[in-house]
């Protein structure tokens, strides 16, 4: 593994995500604001001719940024950029194409490439399409799947940081209709350790409490709507206890969420997607992050998709990216800190 020099100050890779979405507006915003330059050196994976698009198209033509000639030597006082293509890729705001999703996948590459050679510290991801993506070079339901793999995790978390809110997932990108059979003990358990795991190391918080929320309709009701949380959740929580974890649960989601219990506890592990971002989104969607807790890397990103509806119009609110920076910028700093005391 090839390292750049050291600096004090973390360097963030950026992807662009898709093209035709919000993606790289919501990128130049918030890297526009020339504060962030001294606190953290960012490293933009994509193409100066895209931001040289969305700069004029956005009449922010003083936002400027200095094109990488020499693998891994940045610019520590300036926006950096990577050109991930030589050929032209033609954009089209609001037009979900192929073209994009190939561009969106050159960028993901190059600054997995970087970060695995520790020429970067962290990886923030704008969104994909994850129709124009998909293919036999990209196999995968999303950013959270593919890094998985690619960092050989074994199993990761999707957990959704807010301000008040932070919400882990057990199941992610599946199907409804499948989701009881992925609601196992095992992976119960798993999910609970990751989380834990993340709030100690990633968040520093040395005794986590933790809720934990049931799949079916009233928790169960005591069997008379579901089983999973008498058979699987509950005892899952049960045998954690034993061992000192501040695991509670399992919670009926309406109510908990209604009577802001989520308020008393430092996390909430959610069963499946819906359930758990339908809550996030509500409480904490403008600055809300989604951190992949799990992996040996760094990766946030926005908690927002590609929004073709108002792609190219300048309305983007890049409040959710902005925050994916601070955060990696504080996982990174955290991580360090923990690392000190094993």
């Amino acid at each position: 593994m090839t390292s750049a020099p050291t600096t004090d100050k973390p360097r963030i890779g950026i992807t662009l995500g898709d093209l035709n979405g919000i993606g790289t507006e919501v990128v130049i915003k918030a890297l526009a604001d020339s504060r962030l330059l001294s606190i953290l050196t960012p490293v933009i994976y994509g193409s100066t001719r895209a931001l040289s698009y969305y700069r004029k198209l956005m009449d922010l033509e003083e936002f400027n940024y200095s094109q990488v000639k020499t693998k891994g030597q940045f610019f520590a006082k300036a926006i950096n950029v990577v050109n991930c293509w030589e050929d032209m890729m033609e954009i089209n705001p609001g037009q979900p194409s192929r073209v994009a999703g190939k561009a969106a996948l050159l960028s993901l590459n190059k600054a997995v490439e970087e970060l695995k050679e520790g020429l970067i510290d962290a990886m923030v991801t704008a969104p994909i399409d994850k129709n124009t993506i998909h293919g036999d070079e990209f196999p995968f339901k999303g950013h959270t799947e593919f890094l998985t793999e690619e960092f050989k995790a074994g199993e990761s978390l999707m957990l959704l940081v807010g301000n008040s809110l932070k919400i882990g997932l057990v199941t992610e990108h599946i199907p409804v209709k499948d989701i009881a059979s992925h609601i196992t003990r095992d992976r119960v358990e798993l999910k609970i350790r990751l989380l834990e795991l993340t709030l100690k190391n990633d968040f520093n918080i040395s005794k986590p409490k933790i809720a934990v929320l049931g799949l079916n309709p009233h928790a169960g009701d005591e069997g008379l709507l579901g089983t999973e949380e008498q058979e699987i959740i509950k005892p899952v929580i049960d045998e954690l206890k034993t061992k000192g974890k501040l695991i509670m649960g399992p919670f009926p989601a309406d109510g908990f969420f209604a009577s802001g219990q989520h308020f008393k506890f430092d996390a909430v592990l959610a069963m499946y997607h819906d359930q758990g971002l339908v809550a996030f989104k509500a409480i904490d969607f403008e600055s809300g992050v989604n951190f992949t807790a799990g992996l040996p890397i760094v990766r946030t990103s926005p908690d927002h998709g590609t929004a073709y509806a108002i792609a190219g119009k300048n309305q983007a609110d890049e409040s959710s990216m902005r925050q994916a920076i601070y955060l990696a910028c504080d996982i990174i700093k955290h991580r360090k800190e923990a690392a000190k005391t094993v």
